[in-house]
This record gives C-alpha cells, structure tokens and sequence, in this order.
C-alpha cells in the first residue's frame, strides 16, 4: 500500500465549496481556524523582524519627545534630559515584549489582511473576487500613511500636553506609559485610515451606495468629528484635526469610487 502525503492547507487545491461560497456551517469553521492559524503564525515570525527592528522604532517615537526637551530653557530642562525613566523592575522587559509584537503584527499585516480577504472572498461575486490585490495593498498603504501623519502629529501633541500646566512642571516621562500612548496613537491613525477600504467594501456588497453616501454626508462629517475627538488619547486639537481631516477627505473619495463603481 502507498502512503498518502498529506498537504499542507495552503498547497492543497480548494474544494468546491470553497470556490463558489457553498460551505456548511463546520466546513465555515474550520476555515476560520485555518486562516487564524495562519495569521498567528505570521505575527510570530514577524515579531522575530520586530526584535531586530525594535531600536529602530525606539529612535523614531524617541525623536519627537527630545525635540521637545531640546527646545525648552535650560532650567527647564528635566534632570534626565530626553531619557524615559522606569517605575519597576519588569517595566522595560514587559514595554519592549509589547512593542516587539506590535511590530510583528505590522510585518506580517500583509498576510493578516490576505487571510482576512481569502476568509471573505467565498461569500463574494467572481467580480468582486478580482479586487483582493488591491485592498490588500491599499489597505497597507493607508495603515502606514495613518501611522506617518501620527509621528508627524506627535510632537504638536507633545507640545500641547506637557506644557499645557506651564513651566512650572516639569514632565519626566515614564517609558511604559510613553510607549504606550505612541504606539496606541499610531495604531489608531493606521486603523481609521483604513476608514475608505471599509466603506468601498460595504459599497461593493451593496450595503452602502453613492447615493446613501451623498445623503448622509451631513451626519457623516459629524460623526467623524465626533469620533476623532473621542478616541485621539491625546485629546490636542492639532491630533483631532489630523485624524478628522483625513477621514473626512476618504468620505468623500468613497463617494467618487462608488460611483465609478456604479453602485
């Protein structure tokens, strides 16, 4: 008797089911199993790349926070200079563990977003099938335009909060809690400017159209002012303008598409 070799999922030709969208319940599982395996297992190898990368990262969200400092009189200065300082033991193995991950989660965000498309792409038209190169690459582009604007942004940001209480105060800067807010504040500009990838999507599945886009435009732009005064951590009017401006603008570039779309 001659023993079968089993393929790995990915190598294995798709049954099918899983080309026409005509899965069972189990079958729609065990789907979802494979594509999260395959998206965990992506994160950890890139955040062996994050490991690497981590000094860089910490230079980039270090700059902004000196550039502040450098700038103020000498006697306002604090005595650690542009140096974070550490409040425990753990602190610096626990930050630099979670930045290592971040980073891995942006490495292998290609293939994230690849397993989420291909998780998607069954329940979608022969048609609509054709676009996963696209979202897949504007869908990078826009995360890393967010996460640009938001190093650009940081150090108005800085500059509003830490002297906001006057010179009388003088801001030594706790490494976790630093890290922390930089990287949440990235995440979020890279997430909401997946914003247009959404709504051309719901567009594409017949949710939203041209029409529904332009008749809500009102409530949209409030809503979004809304929603960027919200979850901006820092809360500075040069952030909220930075995150509600160019969301605003995607609006409306989803609009053009849809109708291109004709939808």
């Amino acid at each position: 008797m001659v023993a079968r070799v089993r393929l790995p999922r990915f190598l294995r030709r798709r049954s099918e089911g899983e080309r026409t969208g005509s899965m069972t319940v189990i079958e729609h599982l065990e789907e979802l199993r494979h594509r999260l395996v395959v998206a965990v297992a992506a994160i950890a190898i890139g955040a062996i790349a994050g490991w690497f990368l981590y000094p860089v990262f910490l230079h980039i969200v270090q700059h902004p926070y000196c550039g502040y400092v450098n700038a103020l009189p000498k006697a306002e200065q604090p005595p650690a200079g542009c140096r974070f300082v550490a409040n425990g033991v753990l602190d610096p193995m626990l930050s630099k563990l979670k930045i290592v991950l971040y980073l891995g989660l942006f490495v292998a965000l290609p293939v994230v977003l690849y397993q989420l498309w291909a998780f998607i792409v069954p329940g979608l038209t022969a048609r609509e099938k054709k676009y996963s190169v696209p979202f897949i690459v504007s869908s990078v582009l826009l995360f890393l335009l967010g996460a640009f604007v938001a190093i650009v942004m940081l150090p108005k940001g800085l500059g509003f909060l830490l002297g906001f209480a006057g010179s009388q105060v003088t801001p030594l800067i706790n490494f976790t809690q630093y890290v922390g807010f930089v990287t949440l504040l990235i995440l979020i500009f890279g997430l909401s400017f997946e914003f247009p990838i959404l709504l051309v999507f719901l567009t594409m599945v017949g949710v939203l159209s041209s029409a529904k886009l332009r008749a809500w435009r009102r409530w949209s732009i409030l809503g979004i002012a809304i929603f960027a005064a919200v979850i901006t951590p820092s809360s500075d009017p040069y952030t909220m303008m930075a995150l509600m401006i160019p969301m605003l603008l995607f609006y409306e570039a989803s609009i053009i598409i849809a109708r291109m779309m004709k939808r």
